[in-house]
């Protein structure tokens, strides 16, 4: 029988204890937990040593906002009496902190978002990738989120200065096909360049490119993350995904377009599949959001770039009298470039492009197209990756020749494979005589043994330097008998069979007349 139930019956802690079983002072120790409102079961507080000192200990937690060490505040109660142990103290201060954080603890509302109304951008270190001297450096990652949609921009950068970010900006409003009300960003010094009474104070070349697309530019408390926390959250799964770790067991980028590519492909990834938060696909989202957004500009603004320059045909722009390579299809456009350190930085608006370049990635809008290391005049500085189809190699070997046929026969003849055409550079490189003829001759066994036997047949005579009448049907017949080409052997002066005169090396000159 409980023992309240058996008080309530008896009314008397004697009478209620042997209903019970238990003594009369529990009974009594019972009845007055319930009378005064404390619990009637669980242990007892027993009364502490610093008990006394409790309300100083909360006092100076309150006053020091929850941050005051325990190690000094029992320096402090030794002062005022405190006999007890610094244990004893650790754990009564660990309570009253634990009693001011619940009481002071930060509460969010949450941030109901409208169509075309807000931007987050922000920030975040990328992988290391090859620059343009050949060494690996560091690179940025410019990553944007678009409130509502949650639609996700990514753009690899080699800084983050001012035009830079302009750029970024720029392609991230083509992306999504318009320009919201509103930007939120952090405090960075290409945005606010001070702060006064709290206030922060706009960069004024920002507020100019702002007005330009039609939006502000808005920034969140200074060291309080929390206040943008959708752009924090694409940073990190960027981050995660694009920079190679140990966890994601990805590769170091070969190149900056490699790691422009990737970020494409994360783009692509990250926007196509419902998003856990909206149940909304972004893409799909996007579609809808594109209609409250402000209408993009036609030509990007271009104060923060630099100096404009026209690609000359040869694929180079001067400036500061040194010719630097930019990579193809921008002849005749006009681009702009400035000095980052000590590094030229070349910038194209792809929109004015009949075509937009492959090595672009499909980005609409402004981009940076090549990046080159300062020289002085007389010193251009050409990236041979700039000229893919020059007859000269990187380090200035002739490249073999291309054939491209111009008539019919020459036609016919290349149309039988790579054979050929290895044959075609080969014996005209030898000085093989009636060419014509015999390749003539090649497409006629093609028709009657097979297109397959005579390129290859004629791919070992091109290896082997075999260019005479009967050379292309002897390897036919050398093929045709089921050998390989392993001991493949080429003629060349030291392999003759001409005989020599290294017999008489062994004759004297002296004998007899």
């Amino acid at each position: 029988m409980e023992i309240l139930e058996a008080f309530d019956v008896t009314e008397c802690a004697n009478s209620a204890a042997q209903l019970a079983g238990v003594d009369p002072k529990t009974v009594r120790r019972y009845v007055a937990a319930r009378d005064s409102g404390a619990p009637v079961t669980g242990p007892g507080r027993r009364p502490r040593i610093i008990d006394p000192y409790l309300p100083k200990i909360e006092e100076w937690v309150d006053h020091s906002s929850g941050k005051a060490r325990a190690d000094v505040l029992h320096e402090r109660l030794v002062g005022l009496g405190f006999t007890g142990t610094e244990r004893t103290t650790r754990r009564a201060v660990a309570a009253a902190k634990a009693a001011w954080r619940a009481g002071n603890a930060r509460t969010y509302r949450p941030w109901i978002t409208e169509p075309g109304l807000w931007l987050q951008f922000d920030w975040g270190e990328g992988p290391k990738v090859p620059g343009p001297d050949g060494r690996a450096r560091g690179t940025l990652l410019f990553c944007a989120w678009l409130a509502w949609s949650r639609y996700r921009v990514v753009i690899p950068t080699w800084d983050q200065t001012l035009p830079t970010l302009v750029a970024c900006l720029d392609a991230t409003f083509r992306t999504i096909g318009g320009v919201p009300s509103y930007v939120l960003t952090d405090n960075a010094r290409t945005v606010t360049i001070d702060h006064v009474a709290g206030v922060p104070v706009r960069h004024p070349d920002l507020v100019t490119v702002a007005r330009h697309y039609g939006t502000t530019v808005h920034t969140c408390v200074p060291y309080d993350p929390q206040s943008k926390g959708g752009t924090e959250a694409t940073v990190k799964i960027a981050k995660a995904d694009l920079v190679p770790t140990q966890a994601n067991l990805g590769e170091q980028y070969a190149s900056f377009e490699e790691l422009r590519a990737a970020c494409e492909a994360f783009m692509a990834k990250v926007n196509g599949r419902k998003h856990r938060e909206s149940a909304r696909v972004p893409e799909l989202a996007l579609t809808q959001e594109r209609a409250r957004l402000h209408t993009l500009p036609t030509s990007p603004h271009t104060m923060a770039l630099g100096v404009t320059r026209v690609v000359n045909t040869d694929q180079t722009v001067r400036f500061g009298s040194v010719r630097y390579s930019t990579p193809p299809g921008l002849v005749g456009a006009e681009v702009w470039v400035r000095v980052v350190g000590t590094e030229v930085v070349i910038v194209a608006d792809t929109t004015t492009l009949p075509v937009v370049p492959a090595w672009a990635g499909g980005v609409a809008g402004l981009i940076e197209a090549a990046r080159h290391i300062t020289s002085t005049p007389g010193s251009p500085r050409i990236e041979p990756s700039h000229y893919p189809d020059h007859p000269q190699e990187v380090d200035g070997t002739p490249r073999p020749p291309r054939p491209r046929a111009r008539t019919e026969a020459e036609a016919a003849f290349l149309a039988l494979g790579e054979g050929a055409r290895a044959w075609l550079v080969e014996a005209s490189a030898a000085g093989t005589v009636r060419i014509r003829a015999k390749m003539a001759d090649a497409v006629q066994l093609a028709a009657l043994v097979g297109t397959e036997r005579v390129d290859a047949a004629l791919g070992v005579a091109a290896a082997a330097g075999r260019f005479a009448e009967a050379d292309l049907a002897s390897i036919l017949d050398h093929l045709a008998a089921g050998t390989t080409s392993v001991d493949l052997v080429i003629a060349d002066e030291t392999a003759t069979t001409q005989p020599g005169t290294n017999g008489w090396a062994g004759f004297t000159t002296g004998g007899t007349r």
